[in-house]
């Protein structure tokens, strides 16, 4: 049996691989739940007024105590009472600031009067479950916090900087074909046990086999395009690669939410974690070998594949060794790889890590909200890395430069990112500006991102492209976690604001560093 095209079949296993990567990742910040402090304010006094054994002076004494509370925002706590109980909100807040001054019961009274008069204690009533679907979510139901998050976050971005190098290692050893089916086994089953966990001791140790498995896409990806694709058509094979990731995104948030609303996260966790579990099926049965040997291909592939193979790709053989990565790094152009993934990283992993919980913070947004909105810039991300590899190939197609493809598209992301960046900090001001821009963010990402990781394959072959691709990820993943560490502290004294100056300063740098290590893009073998 042949198969015509089986360069794209392969490529469209492993893009299904990268949608199921990202909704695996995915979960856990969609399902975290915006626990903010006027929200659990709004939470506890629903479970209060439910409890008819409670007494008014007990429901007074506790929403005076928490309305005194210094940390509540008085706006969005207006803006809760007021779309519970339909009160006028100036009322509202004449109300809340004679609790606050400490003048009058009678006015707090009347308050919880009116919520016992509403129809918060109706299921189908909308405000009610919206406040029920919070007191479900990941972070209430186990009584973690946003600090918890921040380390959860990292504890899986060491783990996942850690796999990218160690699987890297791996997949030049093993191949692609057994690499996948260690990588995705290890996460989907790493998913599945998610559902098990009673704790952040739980979420820390399969958020770290999750991290390290994970990771093995991307370097097995890259090694996997440089076997099956001649050297023009990477760059498409890249996007469409990394469109997986941006259409995983998309698929997550409705999803996941979808699932969550009707069955909780534990069962949610089941039925994702499932998913790459299925996936090694067809993988086997299809990808039995590399294009120089596989059964099923045909000679005009066979032949088309291999000429337009680097020389060096051409004449590799499995007994070939691979370079270490002294040996790599002793090599000038690989260092546009490392330093320009670890500049430009940040970017992407700030909106995949942060987005649902900016959402929370700011706009007050539930996991409801955040499945309706959350997926919409990863449809720009997704067109972008077609978009990228399209273009790349045709530039060098045009010019026969892979140097002048690359570069010129890395450009032309890296000003569409910036220009992006910028404007969130701006004129993003509202939800649907802040999600229409950050479309245009990740656009201008995933554009130049799929030339960047291609880099490797243009500069080595055989078994040492996934070592360069594996390292320049693990770089990349040590910045993404100290951006980690610092989001949460950078936005408790002042906001969110320094984080998008910070990662817009990042997008020159990361490109200049591309130019300055790789003078000319071609191979150095």
């Amino acid at each position: 049996m042949k198969i015509k095209k089986l360069r794209w079949v392969i490529i469209g296993l492993i893009f299904l691989a990268t949608v199921i990567n990202y909704i695996d990742r995915s979960a856990l910040a969609i399902m975290w739940g915006g626990a903010s402090d006027e929200k659990e304010v709004m939470i506890d006094l629903v479970d209060i007024i439910e409890n008819s054994k409670v007494s008014n002076d007990s429901l007074v004494s506790f929403f005076n105590n928490k309305l005194r509370e210094p940390s509540l925002k008085q706006d969005s706590i207006v803006s809760h009472i007021n779309l519970i109980t339909l009160q006028k909100p100036s009322s509202i807040k004449q109300t809340i600031e004679s609790i606050k001054a400490g003048v009058s019961n009678e006015a707090t009274l009347n308050l919880i009067q009116s919520f016992k008069n509403s129809k918060v204690l109706e299921k189908e009533d909308a405000v009610f479950e919206v406040l029920d679907i919070e007191k479900h979510s990941i972070s209430r139901d186990l009584g973690l916090s946003k600090n918890d998050y921040a380390l959860i976050l990292n504890i899986f971005m060491v783990f996942y900087a850690l796999g990218q190098l160690f699987s890297g290692k791996v997949f030049d050893k093993v191949g692609t074909r057994i690499g996948y089916v260690l990588s995705i086994g290890i996460w989907a089953l790493s998913s599945f046990l998610h559902s098990t966990v009673r704790g952040l001791g739980g979420l820390l140790f399969f958020r770290s086999t999750l991290g390290i498995s994970e990771a093995g896409n991307w370097p097995g990806g890259v090694k996997s395009n440089a076997e099956w694709f001649p050297i023009k058509e990477r760059a498409i094979a890249q996007g469409l690669f990394n469109a997986g990731a941006s259409i995983g995104s998309v698929i997550a948030p409705p999803l996941i939410a979808m699932l969550f609303v009707g069955y909780g996260w534990r069962v949610t966790f089941m039925v994702i974690g499932s998913f790459g579990l299925l996936w090694v099926i067809p993988w086997l049965l299809i990808n039995k070998a590399g294009p120089k040997k596989h059964p099923w291909i045909t000679e005009e592939e066979q032949k088309y594949i291999l000429e337009g193979q680097s020389e060096a790709d051409q004449n590799a053989t499995d007994d070939t060794k691979g370079k270490s990565l002294g040996e790599i790094l002793s090599f000038k152009e690989s260092w546009a790889v490392v330093v320009g993934r670890f500049f430009l990283e940040p970017i992407w992993w700030l909106f995949v890590g942060w987005m649902p919980i900016y959402l929370f913070d700011v706009y007050g947004f539930n996991v409801k909200d955040v499945g309706m909105f959350l997926w919409v810039p990863y449809v720009g991300a997704a067109v972008g890395s077609i978009a990228g590899g399209f273009v790349s190939g045709k530039i060098i197609a045009k010019t026969n430069s892979i140097d002048k493809g690359r570069k010129t598209t890395i450009l032309i992301g890296g000003v569409i990112m910036l220009l992006g960046l910028i404007a969130t900090v701006l004129i993003g001001n509202t939800a649907e500006k802040f999600v229409v821009i950050v479309f245009f963010v990740l656009f201008g990402f995933q554009f130049a991102i799929s030339n960047v990781q291609t880099l490797p394959s243009d500069f080595f072959s055989g078994k040492s492209v996934g070592s360069l691709a594996g390292l320049g990820g693990m770089i990349g993943v040590f910045s993404v976690i100290v951006m980690n560490f610092l989001v949460p502290i950078v936005v408790e004294k002042i906001s969110y604001t320094p984080v998008f100056i910070a990662i817009a300063v990042f997008v020159p740098l990361g490109v200049g560093a591309i130019y300055f290590f790789a003078r000319k893009i071609k191979s150095v073998e």
